[in-house]
C-alpha cells in the first residue's frame, strides 16, 4: 500500500501535477487501499488542518504586505537605503539588498519583497550601467530575505505543522537575516569593484534625515509586530490583523496612495494568494495524517538512526534534501511535507526544534532562485524583460553564497536560538 501511494505520489510530481492536487489525489488512492480507514476521514482531516486560529495569520499578513506596496511604503524604504548606503561601490546593488530587508520585515513573503523593490530598482541600475543579468540576479536573492526576516509566512506553516512557537521562530529568523544581508552585501562591494559599478552622491546628514523621517512609518511596523507579540499585548495572529488594520491607516489616510481601485485590486490579489496558500495547507495536512496513521515517520527514524548516529550528518542529508525540493515545489507545501516526515527524527537526533525550522525555512528560500521552479527567477524576469536562464546563470555565484550561509545556519545552532531563549 506505501509502495503504490508513494509511486503515485512521485508520478503525479513528476508529471507537474499541482502539489495540492499530487497530495490529495495520492493520499486518496492510499486511504482507499487501507483495512480501516473509512472515505468520510478525508474532508474531516482538510477541515481539521485548516481550522487552526494560528493559520488566520497567513492571509492578513499577505494584505498588510500588499497594502504596504500599494501604500507607497517600497518606494520610500528604497529612497532611505539609498541614503545609507547608495553612495557605497555597488551602492544600487546595496540599497536592493538593504531595502529588500526592510521590506522583508514587512511583506512575509519572497515574491512580494523582489516585486516591490525590483520594479523601482532594476530600472534604475541598469541606466546607472548595471549589467541587467546582475541586476536581475541581485534583485531575486535578496527578496528570498522576505521569507526569513520575520514576519515570515513559511515560518508560521512550520510553527503549526510542527506545533513550535510562531513567536520564536520569528524571532529565530532575525540573525540568520542579517547573517546572509551581510554577505550580500560583501558580495555586491566585490563585484561592483571588479565591474566598476560606482555608487551615487553622498547624501547629507539632513537627506538622511529626511529620508528616514519619510520611512519611519514603515520601518515602525515591524516593530509593533514582534514587540507586541513578545510585550504579551497580542498573539501572532491579532498581531497580523494589526498589521492591516495599520498599514491600511498608513497607505489610504496618511500617504493617501491608496485609491478605492488599488484597494480592490490589493483586496483581489491578497485572496487569490491565501486561497492557493490554505488550499496546500489543506491538502498537506491529509498527507500528514496518513503519514502518521500508517508510521511513516517512526520507519523513517528507526531506518536513519540504524545508519546515522550523528546529527550533523542528518543535518547535511536534510540541507541536501531541501536543496533538491525547493527547486522542484513552493517552500510552504515542501515544510508541510517535509515537517511529518522529518522533524521527529531531528527532535531524537538532540536537534532544537526552534533551530531545525529556521534550517528548513533558510534552505527552501534558496528555492526561490533556483531553477525551475523559482519564483523570484519568474518575478525578475518579467521585470527586466529577459530570460530566466540569463538570471539563473548570473545568480549562481549568489546561491552558492546562500549555500555557505545555510552551512552556518546548521551547524552554528546560537544563530537561531540565541534571540528566543533571551525572552524566555
Amino acid at each position: 500500500m506505501l509502495a503504490i501511494f508513494f509511486l503515485l505520489l512521485f508520478v503525479l510530481l513528476f508529471l507537474s501535477v499541482p502539489i495540492a492536487s499530487s497530495l490529495s489525489l495520492a493520499t486518496i488512492a492510499g486511504v482507499w487501499m487501507h483495512d480501516t480507514l473509512p472515505m468520510q476521514i478525508i474532508p474531516q482531516r482538510i477541515f481539521i488542518a485548516l481550522n487552526s486560529f494560528p493559520l488566520m495569520a497567513i492571509p492578513f499578513f499577505i494584505l498588510a504586505g500588499n497594502l504596504m506596496s500599494a501604500g507607497g511604503m517600497s518606494q520610500r524604504l528604497v529612497n532611505f537605503a539609498g541614503t545609507l548606503v547608495g553612495h557605497r561601490t555597488g551602492g544600487l546593488a546595496m540599497v536592493a539588498i538593504v531595502t529588500s530587508m526592510f521590506f522583508a520585515a514587512i511583506s512575509g513573503s519572497g515574491a512580494a519583497t523582489t516585486a516591490a523593490i525590483g520594479s523601482i530598482l532594476i530600472p534604475a541600475m541598469v541606466a546607472r550601467g548595471y549589467h541587467i543579468e546582475y541586476v536581475s540576479a541581485n534583485q531575486a536573492v535578496a527578496g528570498a530575505l522576505g521569507v526569513i526576516i520575520p514576519p515570515s509566512i513559511p515560518m508560521i506553516l512550520y510553527g503549526v505543522a510542527a506545533e513550535v512557537s510562531i513567536g520564536d521562530m520569528f524571532l529565530s529568523g532575525i540573525l540568520p537575516g542579517l547573517l546572509i544581508t551581510a554577505s550580500l552585501l560583501v558580495s555586491a562591494y566585490i563585484i561592483a569593484k571588479k565591474r566598476g559599478y560606482h555608487g551615487v552622491e553622498r547624501k547629507s546628514m539632513s537627506d538622511v534625515g529626511k529620508a528616514f523621517k519619510e520611512a519611519i512609518l514603515a520601518l515602525l511596523m515591524p516593530i509593533i509586530v514582534l514587540g507586541g507579540i513578545y510585550s504579551g499585548v497580542f498573539t501572532p495572529t491579532e498581531a497580523s490583523v494589526v498589521a492591516v488594520v495599520y498599514s491600511f491607516i498608513v497607505g489610504f489616510l496618511i500617504y493617501r496612495e491608496i485609491s478605492f481601485q488599488k484597494l480592490v485590486e490589493t483586496l483581489r490579489s491578497s485572496a487569490i494568494s491565501s486561497s492557493i496558500i490554505m488550499i496546500v495547507i489543506g491538502a498537506a495536512g491529509l498527507f500528514g495524517f496518513f503519514l502518521s496513521i500508517t508510521g511513516v515517520p517512526d520507519m523513517l527514524y528507526d531506518a536513519i538512526s540504524g545508519l546515522i548516529s550523528s546529527k550533523y550528518v542528518f543535518l547535511i542529508i536534510v540541507n541536501i534534501l531541501l536543496l533538491i525540493a525547493g527547486m522542484f515545489m513552493d517552500g510552504g507545501a515542501a515544510i508541510l511535507i517535509f515537517v511529518p516526515l522529518l522533524f521527529n527524527t531531528a527532535v531524537n537526533l538532540g536537534i532544537d526544534p526552534v533551530h531545525f525550522g529556521t534550517i528548513m525555512v533558510v534552505n527552501l528560500a534558496i528555492g526561490l532562485v533556483t531553477p525551475p521552479v523559482g519564483i523570484d527567477l519568474f518575478v525578475v524576469s518579467q521585470i527586466s524583460k529577459i530570460s530566466i536562464s540569463r538570471v539563473a546563470r548570473a545568480a549562481v555565484p549568489l546561491i552558492f553564497l546562500l549555500i555557505f550561509d545555510v552551512l552556518i545556519v546548521s551547524f552554528v545552532p546560537f544563530l537561531s536560538t540565541w534571540i528566543p531563549s533571551l525572552l524566555k
